[in-house]
């Protein structure tokens, strides 16, 4: 487990932090490039990868300490895993930036109505709720800090904010189809941002942690998770092929001769990963942190 700074050095880099981020815009490129990247995609996401993001979500809403009665606030609901928290008896509240994620928590979860919102803007009033939580939702959003400030001050003081994200470097299950592109020489569009670098942290326990530090979170913690997940070839291939996430992108930025490169590189990958009964079974490793406001 790994603990974020002294209090007094929290207190300097939460300040310093802060005053950067009242003049930065609300949203940035990477956020204009993730909302075009995800439209329209929640239905591919529910059919490939949602099994896979699901795997962490006990472990966060425990370590959003979520419970009976509680007021949690799940954002980037997705396609409602995180939702389902309802089966606690917690009052859920959802948010999604893309509409059709919005409607695919609605439908799988009832008595949740997610609005349609994106950090760092949400419509709450400050101290709404009694825990906070993202799972991988930092991935996906131009400006995390400010995301991490934004849980912090829509949850009441004692409450709990908790995320996840992917480690970086990722295991070798993250990485396999991106292996694959560069193996097809398919690289990043030009179009694609990456995250500004005065937004970006290492996406390791302690660069997460201090994150939630400088965000003015608590006594933060982040613990690493390593598992396999167990995925059809075709399925796990079907996410990318379907344009989800920055390595959909790569993968569609060559054609049908790009892909079909790709492809078959994969096929060849997918040897080291594949078991007895033909699944694969892919190392995937995540960050899990909390901390309290």
């Amino acid at each position: 487990m790994t603990e974020a700074t002294e209090p007094t050095e929290a207190t300097e880099a939460t300040e310093a932090a802060e005053a950067a981020e009242a003049t930065a815009p609300a949203t940035t490129p990477f956020d204009h490039a993730e909302r075009r990247i995800w439209s329209g995609k929640a239905e591919a996401y529910a059919d490939t990868y949602a099994r896979l993001c699901a795997h962490l979500v006990p472990a966060l809403l425990d370590a959003a300490e979520v419970g009976p009665g509680t007021r949690v606030l799940d954002v980037g609901c997705g396609t409602g895993t995180v939702s389902a928290a309802v089966a606690r008896g917690a009052s859920v509240y959802a948010a999604d930036a893309d509409p059709g994620m919005a409607a695919a928590t609605r439908r799988a979860v009832p008595g949740v109505t997610p609005h349609i919102a994106r950090l760092p803007e949400l419509p709450y009033p400050d101290d709404a709720f009694d825990a906070a939580v993202g799972n991988f939702v930092l991935n996906h959003v131009g400006r995390p800090r400010a995301a991490l400030a934004e849980l912090r001050r829509t949850t009441r003081p004692g409450g709990r904010v908790a995320v996840t994200i992917w480690r970086s470097p990722g295991a070798p299950g993250q990485t396999l189809i991106g292996r694959a592109a560069q193996a097809a020489g398919l690289t990043r569009p030009d179009w694609l941002p990456a995250l500004a670098p005065q937004d970006d942290f290492p996406r390791t326990p302690e660069g997460l942690a201090a994150l939630l530090d400088t965000a003015g979170l608590l006594g933060a913690e982040c613990s690493e998770t390593a598992w396999e997940h167990p995925c059809d070839p075709d399925t796990w291939w079907a996410g990318a092929e379907r344009g989800i996430g920055a390595i959909g992108q790569v993968l569609n930025s060559g054609g049908a001769e790009g892909m079909a490169a790709a492809r078959r590189a994969y096929d060849d990958l997918c040897a080291d990963f594949r078991t007895e009964g033909g699944l694969l079974a892919l190392p995937h490793v995540a960050l899990l942190a909390a901390g309290t406001v």
